[in-house]
């Protein structure tokens, strides 16, 4: 038998032969037919290229599948943030929130009661010490004066009578001590002059001691109606609304508050356990919030000997060097407590732009990191500089602030969907 019956022969007995009844397949392995050979050959063909087209169709199915996961499923990743770092950040080591607080403050009243005819101040206004702030109506206090004076008048007055009368007991008593060296007065005569002379001089002191108290009531008085004049006790700012005219006051009244705004410090509340790395005269960095684009140079004043026990906290006071002329009693501040002192250099150095240095790969021999474009990453790429702990500095690349991928995984490609990994 030749090679091309015996192949029509094999060809023949691997033919599929459908049951009437099930449509099950059935292996014929009966007689070869008298196919011709070219028909023989083609079907050869045919199964070979079936069986090429399964193949690509399997391979493509599972590229597709591969590509249609990526799209459709998104990969979990963790993301930070492209940052920016200054020298000051280099050498923080504790950072606090406070308020800027005034440490001389005064809250002015007055000693008396009465009705403000007169107001010298008005809220925001700087005045200096012994400036005229208010007066209160004086009718009462100067009626109160004048009376007391009189009253100091009238006891000068019986000092000079109790005087006139000592003066004439004791010429009495002079010429009865005479008469009785001759005999011609009893003894008991210049004994009764002298007890009234004695009790003359008592009336004299008793006079003068009713007038140094006249006197005195008269000062008191006059202390009073110099209160009528309210004057300032500080240099400072008027930080409060002042009484107005004919408000009816008393010493229960506080009638302006006063600042003395060169007395503004920072108070912050640093915790407990980052105390140690706080140090009386150590250097500081302040920010503002209402002054955000500048900061400012401190130093420590003074550190609270006692913690506050329900907050773990200490409270520590920073001076500025150079306060702004806008500073304000109650502004919110941010401390940064230095490990150093900075250059002016330093201080005003520009930032410069991080990322997490786990946040860069490699993808086609380039430098790049993912960053986050709505649900899905794009590769930007970038060029580094030099390594600053677990960050690296970014020449070029990303500005502060983008999100991008950390640690990105091997199989993470441009465009493809993410979602933010839970912790």
């Amino acid at each position: 038998m030749s090679t091309d019956d015996q192949l029509s022969r094999d060809l023949q007995s691997l033919r599929i032969d459908r049951g009437p009844l099930h449509g099950e397949p059935r292996i014929d392995r009966g007689e070869p037919t008298s196919a011709p050979r070219g028909a023989a050959g083609r079907r050869v063909v045919q199964v070979v290229g079936a069986l090429l087209v399964v193949g690509l169709v399997l391979v493509g199915a599972r590229a597709a599948r591969t590509a249609a996961s990526a799209q459709l499923f998104k990969t979990e990743v963790a993301f930070a943030q492209v940052g920016s770092l200054s020298p000051v950040q280099g050498a923080v080591e504790v950072t606090s929130s406070g308020y800027v607080v005034p440490q001389v403050v005064a809250k002015v009243g007055s000693k008396l009661t009465g009705r403000i005819s007169k107001v010298g101040v008005r809220e925001g206004a700087a005045v200096k010490a012994g400036d005229v702030l208010f007066e209160l109506d004086p009718s009462e206090q100067r009626a109160a004066v004048n009376a007391s004076q009189a009253r100091v008048l009238s006891a000068a007055a019986k000092v000079e009578a109790a005087r006139a009368q000592l003066q004439e007991v004791e010429l009495q008593l002079a010429r009865q001590e005479a008469l009785a060296k001759t005999g011609a007065v009893p003894a008991a005569n210049v004994a009764d002059l002298a007890a009234r002379v004695a009790t003359a001089r008592e009336q004299v002191k008793a006079q003068q001691a009713e007038v140094v108290a006249a006197r005195a009531d008269l000062a008191a008085l006059a202390v009073g109606l110099a209160s009528a004049t309210v004057k300032a006790p500080i240099d400072g700012v008027a930080v409060t609304k002042p009484a107005e005219l004919g408000d009816v006051v008393g010493p229960a009244s506080t009638l302006v508050e006063l600042v003395d705004f060169s007395s503004l410090l920072i108070e912050t509340d640093v915790p407990e356990g980052r105390l140690g790395k706080v140090r009386p005269g150590g250097a500081c960095e302040v920010a503002l919030e209402a002054i955000a684009r500048e900061r400012f140079a401190g130093k420590v004043v003074s550190i609270s000997p006692r913690l506050n026990r329900s907050k773990a906290t200490a409270q520590v006071k920073v001076r500025l060097d150079a306060p702004p002329s806008d500073l304000r009693p109650e502004m919110a501040a941010r401390v940064s407590f230095l490990s150093r002192p900075l250059a002016e250099a330093e201080r005003t150095a520009l930032p410069k732009t991080v990322v997490p240095a786990a946040a860069v790969v490699e993808r086609g021999g380039a430098k790049v990191v993912f960053v986050l474009d709505g649900d899905r990453v794009r590769a930007a790429p970038v060029s580094l500089g030099e390594a600053l702990g677990e960050d690296v500095e970014l020449k070029s690349g990303p500005a502060p602030g983008t999100k991008v991928v950390r640690s990105p995984p091997q199989e993470l490609r441009d465009g493809q969907s993410v979602k933010e990994k839970s912790q």
